[in-house]
């Protein structure tokens, strides 16, 4: 007999072992135009960051949990220029706000595993090297993201997407 409540289950769950894992709402309200894509996933804070000086060009950023590894290069895999040593580019700086604003400090601080004094931000409690990390699936996962937008509204299952849970009860 299982004596844990669900919620319980779900916190201490491998995300790696689980077929799918329970919705969160957003921390806060986010605009998506200059972080249009922030993820924690395969290890790393990772998503998607605007240029801000070329609208065609956007960054694929992301930080490795526990080492904190930080990467920054564009679609076309050039590095990011502001990236250097162990000090975050404005691109990381952006993708770790809009990670708080949709996860929350505390979530976000416990999945890079770095403890952020009181007072203190979560960039500013990084202590990570200049780590590339392969742009080319987090890109690809945020295009496949945007072909769902494109996508007419309606009430009928989306075949590829009928392994999320679709209500309780089932």
């Amino acid at each position: 007999m299982v004596s844990k409540s669900i919620d319980t289950q779900v916190d201490t769950l491998d995300p790696a072992r689980v077929a799918a894992q329970p919705m969160v709402a957003p921390a806060a309200p986010r605009k998506l135009a200059k972080v249009p894509f922030v993820e924690l996933a395969d290890g790393r804070l990772q998503g998607v960051v605007s240029s801000g000086s070329d609208i065609a060009r956007v960054y694929v950023a992301s930080i490795t949990a526990g080492a904190h590894g930080l990467s920054c290069s564009t679609n076309n895999n050039r590095p990011c220029g502001g990236l250097t040593g162990g000090y975050g580019c404005k691109h990381l700086h952006a993708l770790i706000d809009e990670a708080v604003l949709q996860y929350g400090q505390e979530r976000v601080a416990r999945y890079l595993r770095v403890e952020v004094p009181e007072g203190s931000g979560i960039a500013q409690s990084l202590n990570g090297t200049r780590d590339p990390a392969p742009a080319a699936a987090v890109f690809a996962r945020f295009l496949r993201h945007l072909t769902y937008l494109e996508l007419p509204g309606t009430s009928t299952p989306i075949p590829e997407l009928q392994w999320f849970p679709a209500g309780v009860g089932r």
